[in-house]
């Protein structure tokens, strides 16, 4: 909207003096001839605008000038900056419009905690896109139009129609309830009802979507994190299931507890390694998850588990064996 590129350009100039139309424009995705006409309605509103000519020229604000936001301490609006700088936004569609949040933040602050706040943010760093072995955590994109879309039906209360793209099948439209949205690992997700029963969306898989003007079935109040964790436990408790018995490091416990779905038992051995029964989605999540342990740890059933392992071992020996 027009209203709030005007206050992001009035913050822009407040919080770096003067500024080139080029710039402007950069920062605030448009063209320079926008700039120019945001410029001319600033002045026309009585904002103390003024353009400085030349080779090193631009737009600034006059001395003093100070817009009325206010009302946030220095820790609440660092709770934002830092908020701020998670990809959550990204899945939704508002990565815009946290840029835009984040200036009005800033701008909050009384001028002596301004830069500070802004320089213990950037000492702050909230699920970067590498881990420490450089593997890179792929963000979903979502067109903002769609993300759009249905972000006004969920907050409207009303029915939502979305051409969408589950896995190994044909899209198809759907008209679903929608109760809230989810972001997990920077992937966005919908959860919604269909025909009364439970349905979560991947964002990025839907096609297409309309708001609908038909109220949507559902509650007036939900809570999102109870219903994600009982969709969560839901998905966990399906597909071919396995309970394996384990004998495992210490050390390495966690590593195998965290790739499981559930922990049945764990007793510890004489020699001082653990016995755990644990639970995994399938065959294949099982013996990738002790294949990653190496020999610390030891499947001790059951048997279809230990010779799928021993048959890959052997074939990563026979690979390696010295040549004759």
């Amino acid at each position: 909207m027009r209203a709030d590129r005007l206050v992001s350009l009035v913050l822009l100039l407040r919080q770096r003096g003067r500024l080139s139309a080029t710039a402007l424009a950069r920062e605030l995705d448009v063209s320079t001839r926008t700039v120019l006409r945001d410029i001319e309605a600033l002045s026309a509103a009585g904002v103390p605008v003024y353009a400085e000519r030349g080779r090193h020229g631009g737009f600034a604000l006059l001395p003093g000038f100070r817009t009325e936001l206010t009302g946030l301490n220095h820790d609440e609006a660092l709770a934002l900056l830092v908020a701020g700088s998670r990809r959550g936004a990204q899945a939704f569609g508002l990565g815009s419009a946290l840029a835009s949040a984040m200036l009005k933040v800033v701008d909050a602050l009384p001028e002596s905690h301004r830069d500070t706040a802004a320089g213990v943010a950037e000492r702050l760093l909230i699920d970067p896109e590498t881990d420490l072995l450089s593997r890179r955590q792929v963000a979903e994109e979502v067109p903002d139009p769609i993300a759009a879309e249905v972000r006004r039906a969920v907050f409207a209360g009303h029915k939502l129609r979305i051409h969408y793209a589950a896995v190994d099948q044909t899209p198809k439209w759907r008209t679903v309830d929608p109760i809230g949205l989810v972001t997990v690992r920077d992937q966005g997700y919908l959860l919604a009802t269909r025909s009364g029963a439970d349905r979560t969306y991947r964002l990025s898989r839907i096609l297409a979507a309309e708001e609908l003007a038909e109220p949507a079935q559902r509650p007036d109040r939900v809570d999102l994190d109870r219903a994600w964790q009982e969709r969560s436990t839901r998905f966990r408790a399906g597909g071919d299931q396995v309970t394996v018995l384990v004998r495992v490091a210490p050390a390495r416990r966690e590593d195998l507890v965290s790739t499981a779905l559930a922990v049945l038992a764990e007793e510890a051995d004489p020699d001082g390694r653990l016995r755990l029964e644990v639970t995994f989605q399938d065959s294949r999540h099982a013996e990738w998850a002790l294949w990653q342990l190496s020999t610390n740890a030891e499947a001790l059933a059951p048997q279809w588990l230990r010779t799928a392992l021993r048959n890959r071992a052997a074939a990563v020996a026979t690979r390696y064996e010295a040549s004759s």
